[in-house]
């Protein structure tokens, strides 16, 4: 059976929690984003450009993020930052994330009712 790189539908609101967590540390212009995430997660996570944009638009529209133009090296970018609605969503993305991963690492090391998952010899 082929193994599938990733899972889109389980993917779902990732790229939203990694660029709140990264503009939340620091502002950032959206390539930079992209180098971020796939620099900081070993390049198990890569996203492109056409999901980061879309995703920073939508929490600019919500409030969640503040921009500004700023000029470097001749260049004008969009940097974005985190708002304080921004660090609430954050903060409850996290947490959903976190039990989440508990519940399926509980599933997967078997957890009180079950055995752990074991590769095949």
């Amino acid at each position: 059976m082929a193994t599938r790189e990733t899972n889109p539908h389980f993917m779902n609101g990732v790229p939203e929690l990694l660029i709140l967590r990264l503009l939340h540390q620091d502002e950032m212009y959206g390539y930079e984003i992209v180098q971020a995430i796939q620099s900081r997660t070993g390049a198990v996570i890569t996203v492109g450009e056409g999901v980061v944009y879309p995703v920073l638009h939508g929490l600019k529209r919500d409030g969640a993020l503040s921009s500004r133009r700023k000029t470097v090296n001749g260049r004008t970018r969009i940097y974005y930052c985190v708002t304080p609605a921004g660090s609430h969503r954050l903060a409850d993305l996290a947490a959903t994330w976190s039990t989440l991963t508990a519940a399926i690492k509980g599933m997967l090391t078997g957890g009180p009712n079950g055995d752990a998952v074991k590769r095949p010899a």
